[in-house]
């Protein structure tokens, strides 16, 4: 396996990884959920970080990859 597939792979995995703890049950019936916007969108920007940051990540190994073929 090359080194584009695998960062492919990982980043793909991390990005499940984060919408599945984004979106999962918080058992939160409407009226409990509305209180909470201001953290949700706190979540929201981490989590939009994150896959930022994996992206990079990702592009970066790409990078090294294709220099070093």
């Amino acid at each position: 396996m090359t080194a584009r597939p695998t960062a492919a792979l990982a980043t793909l995995a991390l990005t499940a990884a984060l919408l599945l703890t984004a979106c999962g049950p918080n058992g939160a019936t409407p009226q409990q959920a509305a209180p909470s916007a201001s953290v949700d969108q706190a979540q929201l920007d981490s989590l939009q970080q994150k896959l930022d940051a994996a992206e990079s990540a990702a592009a970066e190994a790409d990078q090294n990859a294709t220099e070093d073929n």
